[in-house]
């Protein structure tokens, strides 16, 4: 603590973040992975895309699951239509139907083309056509990195192998063919093939990140996704030794293509995994043996993605909520230590947001008459999200605003349709009327796989585990609760964690009275933390106060309400959390030896399981805070 509180931050990054490789593969979409001495992660689609020569081929591991909408969800989701309709000052569903000469309920695009859309074509493009005269309205704001290209096509993916270039060159290759017209890239192509003798061709046998979601549908490979919804995606059709090894493919592929760390020279790096709450007790087992025996690091160490999002934007209190592609979670942190009782998770994020555009958008009848489908051509979802990130924001009023909506067939290039969209602000007020959002299209996994439902975050300080007779007590410290390797691993009573039916107003606010104690409440109210890409909405940060604000009882004795700004990015606060503590505790006891895992699947000092590293993170609060 002594050198700590003397060296200079820069020098102690430099010294020990050069060998540190923090890794955050999020609850769902997408995987953060970087060197702990970088400003930020690389943040990828976390997905592969695997050779198949199956007949019929699956485009997506998931598309079997049956995502039709039934009567009563309709009826749901248009009550909450109205809900914010009335709240945000726009008309209800009701009054459009008034005011329009055609029914609401045609979905144009839709797989299932209904007759009467030759009828209406004519006369929508018209609508459209005359909206597109009258200017672009609504947003012009918001945080959008790329906003000169946020219109911009996606190209299809090169699935072919070519022999003379490396893997490196052929990802700089890419790079340049995303600035290519369509023009130049078909004479680019055209004139690769009278190089290339077609049946000299070889496919890839797998690709990973973005790229994999950019394949042509017509291409013999299928969509591997190895987390969805805060879990491992576990189920009888994606088999768990298949997830895992989907997972080591992924992130080796990261380590030498992205970071450029070799497989000998693993043994020379740690690892940082900052896994979030959604995460079962086995799931973080099974990614600790990845990364200490098949990623070969030396020392893993696991920290909660809640818990590093407060050290990464400088805090020791805070009401963390996490909101990604498919899982919105919330926990509260006092003092550098999170309360288990005050865990949250809500099964809707920022993938769920872009589904409700499209609906809305086709409810109003102003998407394309393109075939949109986000099951089987997950191009279709890239596209949607952009154009969410792009257009969508709180705010009362009509928000409209024209866009360029691409439509992606069958390998050919893509199609432009300028539009008018409408009801913006709709779709991400679906985080505090989830009925808006309709129920998942994805069941959640199988729990029947865990033989262990024990929490990362439960109370078993003095839980009594049975020891293996083959492993020496030498390797316990003298701790009297030792655990044992998972293959004898007892099967707890407990159960796996539940998802709230409820939105995110009603989450935070319960969350935060869940603690008891009206100091801890008053404090963590005015210090609520928005992460995640979901927390980059314009508009957000308002809505969130107001509306947890009405959500506390009148009984409790609150009446304030605030959400910190970050100040890190919110998408990777938890990444670069996970890297302060890294680089603070380097070499403490929490750190797990890839030998001591593989020979015993346990660490001195892990009686505690992942409990051990709490005392550690306050003293690095305390560092921080001094």
């Amino acid at each position: 603590m002594d050198y700590l509180k003397t060296v200079v931050p820069s020098q102690l990054v430099a010294e020990r973040g050069a060998k540190l490789v923090v890794i955050n593969p999020g609850c769902s979409a997408n995987i953060r992975i970087g060197l702990a001495q970088q400003d930020s992660p690389f943040n990828l689609p976390h997905c592969i895309a695997r050779r198949t020569s199956q007949n019929p081929k699956l485009n997506v591991k998931d598309q079997m699951l049956n995502s039709q909408v039934t009567t009563p969800q309709y009826v749901e989701r248009d009550k909450a239509y109205d809900a914010i309709a009335s709240l945000l000052k726009i008309p209800f569903i009701d009054e459009e139907v008034a005011n329009n000469s055609y029914p609401r309920k045609v979905m144009i695009g839709d797989c299932a083309h209904h007759a009467r859309f030759k009828v209406l074509t004519s006369y929508i493009l018209q609508i459209i056509r005359s909206a597109l005269c009258l200017g672009i309205m609504g947003r012009v704001d918001g945080y959008n990195p790329q906003s000169s290209r946020k219109d911009s096509a996606f190209n299809w993916t090169n699935v072919y192998v070519k022999e003379s270039t490396s893997s490196v060159e052929e990802e700089s290759l890419s790079s340049v063919n995303e600035g290519m017209t369509d023009e130049s890239m078909s004479q680019h192509e055209s004139t690769d093939n009278k190089e290339l003798n077609l049946n000299e061709r070889k496919f890839r046998e797998f690709i990973c990140g973005e790229e994999a979601l950019k394949i042509s549908p017509t291409e013999p490979y299928c969509l591997h996704r190895p987390v969805r919804r805060g879990h491992l995606n576990v189920s009888q059709h994606y088999p768990v030794q298949q997830v895992l090894e989907d997972m080591i493919a992924i992130w080796d592929w990261i380590l030498v293509e992205k970071l450029h760390i070799l497989h000998s020279e693993r043994n020379l790096y740690s690892a940082i995994l900052v896994v979030p709450e959604t995460f079962d007790n086995r799931e973080i087992k099974e990614m600790l043996s990845i990364v200490l025996r098949d990623l070969h690091f030396s020392t893993a160490v696991v920290h909660q993605e809640g818990l590093a999002a407060v050290f990464g934007n400088g805090l020791s209190t805070a009401c963390v909520v996490n909101m990604g592609a498919q899982v919105t979670s919330v926990i509260c942190v006092e003092d550098g230590v999170a309360l288990p009782n005050t865990e949250k998770t809500l099964p809707f994020g920022g993938e769920d947001i872009s589904r409700c555009l499209l609906w809305t958008q086709r409810h109003h009848h102003t998407w394309p008459q393109i075939r949109t489908d986000i099951l089987t051509k997950p191009m279709d979802l890239l596209m949607l999200n952009k154009l969410k990130e792009s257009y969508c924001e709180i705010k009362e009023g009509e928000i409209d605003a024209v866009a360029v909506v691409h439509s992606y067939e069958d390998g050919m290039p893509a199609g432009s349709h300028k539009t008018r969209l409408s009801a913006l602000n709709v779709p991400p007020m679906g985080l505090f009327y989830p009925k808006l959002l309709v129920p998942d299209v994805y069941p959640p996994p199988p729990r029947s796989w865990f033989n262990d439902y024990e929490d990362m975050l439960e109370d078993t300080w003095h839980t009594e585990f049975p020891r293996r007779s083959d492993i020496s007590d030498g390797l316990y410290g003298g701790i009297n609760v030792g655990l044992p390797m998972w293959e004898s691993y007892p099967v707890l009573a407990t159960k796996p964690k539940r998802e709230e039916k409820i939105g995110l107003a009603e989450a935070v606010t319960s969350s935060i009275l869940s603690t008891g104690r009206i100091d801890l409440q008053r404090k963590l109210f005015c210090s609520i933390q928005l992460i995640g890409g979901v927390a980059l909405t314009g508009g957000l940060i308002p809505a969130v106060e107001e509306r947890v604000l009405h959500a506390i009882p009148s009984n409790e004795a609150i009446d304030m309400v605030e959400v910190l700004q970050s100040r890190t990015n919110p998408t990777y606060v938890s990444w670069k959390g996970g890297a302060i503590l890294g680089i603070l505790d380097f070499g403490r006891d929490a750190w797990i030896h890839r030998e001591d895992w593989i020979r015993n699947g346990i660490h001195i000092g892990s009686g505690r399981k992942y409990k051990d590293s709490y005392f550690l993170q306050a003293q690095a609060m305390c560092y921080i805070n001094s």
